[in-house]
């Protein structure tokens, strides 16, 4: 293992309550601080993902957003607000985490994941987390995660249901497995409370904090399926496809 960085005074006084969790102790806030994640799209979901492990103190964040924010974001971008509006979505995004973590190392990428960025974007970080609402964006995060063998938490939502799963190189299939292709119907806008992106990213950070630290059992291979509207939750088993252009 390499070195990890030393927690200051200030920082245990900080992330004392997590480090009584037990298995992470001082070792895992060390992890947690030496950690650097990717999140594609900060908005309702990732901005949710990307406040939680700011809070919990990774330290770098690598963050793709691009835009103006709209009227129509702020029922669930919580890391905006009304002065913002007509003004590029990352400029607040940074502003809010550093409000809530001065020390973390922010970089904001103000474009969303492309063919193009993705492999570069990749390559900044450790974890890769999906929010992106576009399957384009995370069909190509999935291919860059995949071929740098990262592991890529992949969050979801549609209306009241949500869905996490986590893919590992090697270990597990990938978002192509099952998702081969842009679903030709698939819309950009959709109904969307902030609750339920909420909660499908306080999940995908706790699946970003299990693999850094190590305690828990993660989605590996698994899809946590939930309907909010009726408060049912499953998991089902993801296999590999062993066809699969992407993972195979």
């Amino acid at each position: 293992m390499p070195d990890l960085p030393p927690l200051t005074d200030h920082e245990r006084a900080l992330y004392e309550w997590q480090m009584w969790v037990p298995g992470v102790g001082e070792e895992g806030q060390q992890k947690l601080k030496a950690a650097s994640v990717l999140i594609s799209r900060v908005g309702g979901l990732g901005g949710l993902v990307a406040l939680e492990l700011a809070a919990a103190g990774v330290g770098k964040l690598v963050l793709a957003h691009g835009g103006d924010l709209q009227p129509s974001d702020l029922n669930r971008q919580l890391l905006q607000t009304h002065d913002h509006i007509g003004k590029p979505r990352m400029d607040s995004i940074l502003r809010r985490l550093r409000e809530l973590n001065p020390h973390a190392e922010l970089v904001g990428v103000a474009e969303n994941v492309s063919e193009t960025n993705a492999a570069a974007l990749v390559a900044q970080a450790d974890i890769v987390v999906d929010a992106a609402p576009m399957f384009q964006e995370r069909l190509a995060l999935n291919t860059a995660a995949m071929r740098a063998r990262k592991p890529m938490v992949e969050c979801a939502m549609h209306t009241l249901e949500a869905s996490v799963t986590t893919f590992l190189p090697g270990q597990t299939g990938c978002l192509a497995c099952y998702v081969p292709e842009v679903p030709p119907a698939w819309k950009r806008q959709f109904p969307v409370f902030g609750a339920v992106s909420g909660t499908a990213a306080c999940i995908g950070a706790m699946e970003v904090i299990k693999l850094i630290t190590g305690i828990g059992r993660t989605l590996c291979g698994e899809l946590l399926s939930m309907d909010l509207s009726t408060m049912q939750f499953r998991k089902v088993r993801l296999p590999k496809r062993h066809d699969c252009a992407v993972c195979a």
